[in-house]
């Protein structure tokens, strides 16, 4: 049994040497293949160094923000934005043409669709905008909101509409 493993042991390292020496003649051509893909990596975006406008007063009531946090990319096909209410401030009524998500993350603003109640939104709380549902978004009258905004781009965009009015827009926190 032993003088079989020994051959066997002497065999593997022949085929081993073999195969080395048979790849060692094949470097130059293994190196001249071209490399592959970059492998992903993550990359972080500093909150100081991203860009904040003011948003168009044409299609806003009162004084808003915008801060880019992505945009789409071919990996990625949506593009999100925070968005900062300041208090009375809102969207005109508009309508998406791809689904609007909205992330509340600090204080209280309003949502509306056509035709239906006010609804209070609240940190944390996520509202789904369908594409074609006309609507509004923004503060209440007395307390700053902020939610970040993530949607698809499209070439249709967003229609914007007519201002939100004061006789639509509650002054008091519906209960």
């Amino acid at each position: 049994m032993k003088k079989f493993c020994r051959a066997l042991t002497a065999r593997t390292a022949a085929a081993a040497a073999t195969l080395i020496f048979s790849l060692a003649g094949t470097a130059s051509a293994v190196s001249a293949a071209p490399s592959p893909a970059p492998h992903p990596v993550q990359t972080v975006q500093q909150a100081a160094a991203l860009p904040t406008s003011q948003t168009n007063g044409k299609n806003f009531v009162g004084l808003a923000y915008a801060t880019r946090l992505f945009s789409a990319t071919a990996e990625t096909p949506v593009y999100g934005a925070l968005i900062y209410f300041t208090p009375g401030a809102r969207t005109n009524w508009h309508i998406h043409s791809r689904t609007q998500t909205l992330i509340v993350t600090e204080g209280v603003g309003y949502t509306q669709e056509w035709g239906k109640p006010v609804t209070v939104i609240r940190p944390g709380d996520v509202v789904q905008c369908p594409a074609g549902v006309k609507h509004w978004h923004g503060s209440t009258a007395t307390t700053s909101m902020s939610h970040i905004a993530i949607s698809e781009p499209s070439p249709e965009g967003v229609t914007w509409l007519e201002p939100v009015s004061d006789e639509q827009y509650p002054r008091e926190i519906p209960e």
